[in-house]
């Protein structure tokens, strides 16, 4: 008898997909259990999961240079976008907001954390694994939420701009930097920009400080982890706040020269992120 065709919403269909690409990859699978309370944790926790987000990132280095040197492509292809198509002012905000959507591109470094946890054998394919997950649906839904939080910050710097620079079009590049740095109506933009963009990495940090590794670890839902990571961010503020400023800092250095930096400082916060969570949620 002829299996019937079964009509899949675009997130399965995508989920399956990768699947198929990524199925040879081995996983470590664990038993669906009740999602803990979030733990206090300490500023020492912070510098711990630092450490070992180190050490992951030195065990495999090769494989996670090789993985993340697409992140940092991407980020000089939207700077080139930016400044190709008369969007120059909006490449910082491209670059930058890059990061509110990392937790999900990172999802691949927390399984080769947590499979490495399990002794099992790493490889570059490992990161692929997560893609097998039986919460995928839910980590690409909460990809989709952070990725119109990214939207929304675009949309806010861009108006920013049209609201100050641009009531006076700069005629040239030079005329671009001097309006920026120089003028009242560029320092309102870049004191205005600052303080959206904090509110929108305060947003994006408070809401998957811990969900993406959750929804890997336990197959949580998408409600449930996003409700865990604001429980946790609440639960620690001082703390998050810190891991918020430390991933900030990295990304600035990182995003210099040319965003080289970033094939470094990516894979170290990926795997960071991981241990994080484990102190959290253990």
């Amino acid at each position: 008898m002829e299996k019937a065709a079964v009509i899949r919403h675009p997130l399965q269909w995508a989920a399956l997909r990768v699947q198929s690409v990524a199925g040879a990859a081995p996983m470590a699978r664990l038993p669906q259990t009740a999602i803990p309370a979030p733990r206090r944790i300490s500023v020492d926790d912070v510098r711990g999961a630092l450490r070992q987000g180190f050490a992951d990132f030195l065990a495999f280095r090769s494989d996670v240079i090789f993985l993340c040197v697409l992140y940092p492509c991407a980020g000089l292809l939207l700077w080139r976008f930016a400044s190709g198509y008369n969007l120059l002012h909006m490449a910082f905000p491209l670059i930058a907001g890059f990061a509110l959507v990392g937790p999900l591109f990172a999802t691949g470094l927390y399984e080769m954390s947590r499979q490495h946890e399990h002794g099992l054998p790493v490889t570059w394919a490992t990161a692929f694994a997560a893609f097998r997950s039986p919460a995928i649906g839910s980590i690409l839904l909460l990809g989709v939420v952070l990725l119109a939080i990214f939207g929304a910050w675009l949309l806010a710097a861009n108006g920013l701009y049209l609201g100050t620079v641009a009531a006076e079009k700069p005629n040239s590049l030079a005329d671009f930097v001097h309006d920026v740095l120089f003028t009242r109506r560029g320092n309102a933009m870049i004191i205005a920009g600052f303080g959206a963009g904090f509110l929108f990495a305060a947003l994006a940090l408070c809401v998957s400080i811990v969900s993406f590794p959750l929804m890997l670890d336990r197959h949580a839902t998408t409600a449930d982890a996003v409700r865990t990571s604001i429980a946790a961010a609440r639960k620690n503020p001082l703390e998050t706040a810190l891991w918020g400023l430390i991933v900030a800092v990295l990304l600035a250095l990182g995003s210099l020269p040319f965003l080289i930096g970033l094939v470094v400082v990516l894979p170290l916060l990926g795997h960071a992120t991981w241990h994080l969570y484990r102190r959290i949620m253990a």
